[in-house]
């Protein structure tokens, strides 16, 4: 059974909603990932005003249609929350597609049989400083 939630002002708080863990036993995803499936935006429970999240008849049904999504294509749940980022942030999707559209281009200054050695090297500094900022 859920906490009592009071409605606040503006705010689209269910009177009649599920726990957590209700919401996980409906809905066959764990209370972890429907805590991930928030994190990374996908379904966002309100909350009561003790902090509980509340699951109401759309937010099981956002979690049933998202289960199908990923079944019926193949996805991840990484996968939708990335695109869902790219939705919400236009620059992460320029810059994906500028990629995708890129091909290898050896750089004009380097000479066609130091290309290899030039990105073996770019590759050991990019190495080197992911070491240093995780240390």
């Amino acid at each position: 059974m859920a906490p009592p939630a009071t409605k606040a002002p503006n705010a689209e708080v269910p009177t009649d909603a599920l726990t957590i863990n209700e919401a996980a036993e409906t809905s066959g995803w764990s209370p972890r990932m429907l805590r991930y499936i928030e994190s990374v935006g996908l379904v966002e429970p309100p909350r009561s005003p003790k902090g509980y999240r509340l699951y109401g008849p759309g937010e099981l049904q956002r979690l049933r249609t998202l289960k199908e999504l990923l079944k019926g294509n193949k996805l991840e749940i990484a996968d939708v929350g990335f695109i869902q980022r790219m939705r919400d942030e236009p620059e992460i999707d320029r810059a994906v597609n500028e990629w995708l559209d890129q091909t290898a281009e050896k750089p004009k200054e380097i000479p066609a049989d130091d290309w290899l050695s030039f990105e073996q090297q770019k590759h050991q500094q990019l190495l080197n400083a992911t070491q240093t900022s995780n240390s």
